[in-house]
């Protein structure tokens, strides 16, 4: 009987064993899944083209962020005059130089490039050397200059093609995001009239996007209302 006793025991010890393993195995696994949830919750949620290291920070500190000085709107336009046809990021590495070389996009010192320059421009590795482009802001660079004398500012011409204030978008799905919209169908417009290039109205909402006249955050991006 003693024994039976002592069998029981052990077996109830062993049972009881068991059981506080299986516990703390489902309580780690719980504890695990709770963490990468969490992990996940806090992982900040951005716009879908926002994967790499200078989308990132391009996306968290630019893009969508509201612009009012003349030499920062000229440096966008021209900007995205030569993503035409690439990608954003393609430019965003290059920016720097770009910046070297068009005199930190001053318009009234682009304006004065000579041809030589343009020549000079034209054989150096860290731009897109296309020539229609380069040559294309030098021009556009001149006709700010006539806006300038006109509006006096290219900040006060510009904003009026969205009045005076941004759009704030809803967006849910990348796709929902357009080409181009009548604001910047118009933009394109009058600015050929004055002499601009490389400013068709995709690249003019690309624009709108950039100098934060337009809030294209989705609204699942954590973004989305700090630009508003």
């Amino acid at each position: 009987m003693a024994a039976a006793s002592g069998t029981y025991r052990a077996a109830l010890g062993r049972m009881r064993c068991f059981i506080g393993y299986e516990t703390r195995v489902t309580l780690c696994a719980i504890s695990g899944k709770l963490g990468e949830q969490m992990k996940k919750q806090a992982l900040p949620r951005r716009c879908h083209w926002a994967q790499t290291e200078p989308m990132i920070a391009y996306h968290d500190r630019e893009w969508g962020v509201a612009v009012h000085d003349d030499r920062k709107l000229f440096e966008m336009l021209c900007l995205e005059g030569a993503q035409a046809g690439l990608s954003w990021e393609i430019v965003l590495r290059r920016r720097e130089r770009y910046r070297e070389l068009f005199r930190n996009f001053d318009p009234a010192l682009v304006a004065r490039m000579t041809p030589a320059r343009i020549e000079k421009i034209l054989q150096d590795p860290g731009i897109i050397r296309n020539r229609a482009k380069i040559e294309s802001a030098v021009a556009n660079a001149k006709a700010l200059l006539k806006i300038r004398r006109e509006f006096g500012s290219f900040d006060a011409y510009i904003w009026r093609f969205v009045d005076g204030k941004p759009i704030v978008n809803r967006r849910r799905r990348a796709e929902d995001v357009p080409a181009s919209t009548k604001q910047s169908e118009a933009m394109s417009r009058d600015l050929k009239k004055r002499g601009f290039s490389f400013v068709g109205p995709t690249i003019c909402y690309a624009f709108m996007q950039a100098v934060g006249m337009v809030n294209d955050h989705r609204v699942s991006c954590d973004w989305h209302d700090r630009r508003v």
